[in-house]
C-alpha cells in the first residue's frame, strides 16, 4: 500500500529536499519579473497583505446595543461619505442588501439593520416586549445614535422600512436629505388582497380570531411566494432567500413577533395622510423602484407618490416584492444617476421651473 509522508513524518533528508525546491522557485518567479523585484544589488521586499488599502467594498458586521438590546447590523463604505441607511422589509433582514451593499460602497456610507425579531437581533419574548412599529423606529433611533450615524442622509425604504423610514424622519427631519422608496406602500392605492387583508386586521393581538388571518403569511409556501411572485425568472431568485427566512422564523418568540407586527400594520395605514402631507410640503428628492408584480402592491402603488411628489423619478421594474434579488444593475445605476443629477449636483425641480415661466 502506498503512504504519503506528512509535516510529522517525513524525514530530515525530505525537508531539506522541499526546502531548496521552495527555494528555487521563488529565484525562479523573481527571475521571471515580479513586480516586486529590485534592481540588482538591492533588497527584495514582500508586501505585507495588512499594509495594503483596505477593501471598502467589503461588508463588516457588528453589533450596537440600543434598548437594551444587542443590534445587528451590516456596514459598508468608509465614514465620512455621503451616508445611506437601508431599511429592509418582511420577512427579510439586512440580509437582502448583501449585494447592494458593495456595490455602492465605492461613494456612500451604508449601513443596514435587522430589526428585533428579524436576522441576526434578539428575539426578546413578546409577552415582555412590545412588536410594534413604533417600537422597531425607537430601536433604530437609538442605534443610528449610538453609532453616531447621524445628521443629513439618504434613506432606502422598502416594505416594513417605509413606516420605519417615515418615522425617523417625523422625530428627526433634518436627516432626510433624499429617499429611495422601492415597493413600500404610503397610499391605499394599488393594495393587493394580501396587503389589504394585513392593512385592516382586527386590533386583537394573541386572539384565535386575529392569529387565523395572519398565520398564513408566516406558512412555508406563503413566505416562498413572497420571494417568487412577480419575478419573471425564478432560477435567478436564490432559495437562501426563504430558506434564511424560515429559519429565522422558527426560533423561539420569532413566530410569535411577526404576527404582533402584522397585526400592528394597522397603524401604519392610520399615518399614510400625515406623512402624504409632509411629502407635498416639503418635496423631498425622491428616486421609486417598483417590483411591478409584487405580491403585497400594484403597479398603482407607486404611481400614487407622483400625486404628491411630481418631481420623483419613477422607475417600474420587472420584478417583485424583492426587486434587488434580479434587478441589482438597474437599482445601483438609477441610484448613482439620480444621486449624481439630483442630489449631488441638483437640478432646478419642476415646481421652481413652473415659477420661473409664470
Amino acid at each position: 500500500m502506498q503512504t504519503h509522508s506528512t509535516p510529522e513524518t517525513a524525514t530530515p533528508q525530505r525537508r531539506r529536499r522541499v526546502a531548496t525546491v521552495g527555494t528555487a522557485v521563488l529565484a525562479a518567479l523573481t527571475a521571471a519579473g515580479s513586480p516586486r523585484a529590485e534592481l540588482a544589488g538591492e533588497q527584495t521586499l514582500t508586501p505585507d497583505p495588512l499594509d495594503a488599502e483596505p477593501d471598502v467594498r467589503l461588508t463588516k458586521f457588528r453589533t450596537v446595543s440600543a434598548g437594551g438590546l444587542e443590534v445587528f447590523y451590516r456596514e459598508a463604505g468608509e465614514p465620512g461619505a455621503p451616508k445611506l441607511l437601508l431599511l429592509g422589509g418582511f420577512p427579510s433582514s439586512s440580509y437582502q442588501f448583501r449585494n447592494l451593499m458593495p456595490a455602492l460602497a465605492d461613494r456612500f456610507h451604508l449601513i443596514s439593520f435587522d430589526y428585533p425579531g428579524f436576522g441576526n437581533t434578539e428575539t426578546p419574548d413578546p409577552r415582555e416586549w412590545d412588536y410594534t412599529f413604533d417600537h422597531l423606529a425607537e430601536i433604530v433611533d437609538e442605534a443610528l445614535l449610538a453609532l453616531d450615524f447621524t445628521g443629513p442622509m439618504g434613506l432606502y425604504m422598502q416594505d416594513y422600512g417605509g413606516p420605519i423610514g417615515n418615522r425617523l424622519i417625523c422625530l428627526h427631519p433634518d436627516w432626510l436629505r433624499w429617499q429611495i422608496i422601492q415597493n413600500a406602500s404610503m397610499y391605499e392605492e394599488g393594495l393587493t388582497d394580501a396587503r389589504d387583508a394585513i392593512h385592516h386586521c382586527p386590533w386583537s393581538n394573541g386572539t384565535a380570531d386575529t392569529d387565523a388571518l395572519l398565520e398564513a403569511f408566516l406558512e412555508p409556501e406563503t413566505v416562498k411566494a413572497i420571494y417568487l411572485t412577480g419575478h419573471p425568472d425564478p432560477t435567478r431568485i436564490s432559495p437562501d432567500n426563504w430558506n434564511i427566512a424560515l429559519q429565522f422564523l422558527a426560533r423561539p418568540n420569532a413566530h410569535r413577533a411577526q404576527l404582533d407586527l402584522l397585526c400592528d400594520y394597522r397603524t401604519n395605514a392610520e399615518r399614510y395622510p400625515t406623512w402624504q402631507r409632509r411629502l407635498r410640503r416639503d418635496q423631498p428628492k425622491t428616486l421609486i423602484f417598483w417590483g411591478q408584480g409584487d405580491i403585497f402592491s400594484t403597479p398603482a402603488g407607486g404611481e400614487a407618490y407622483l400625486s404628491d411628489l411630481p418631481d420623483a423619478t419613477l422607475v417600474p421594474l420587472n420584478s417583485g416584492h424583492f426587486a434587488l434579488e434580479d434587478s441589482l444593475t438597474d437599482i445601483v445605476a438609477g441610484i448613482n444617476n439620480f444621486y449624481d443629477k439630483n442630489v449631488k449636483c441638483p437640478r432646478p425641480t419642476l415646481a421652481k421651473e413652473l415659477g420661473r415661466t409664470a
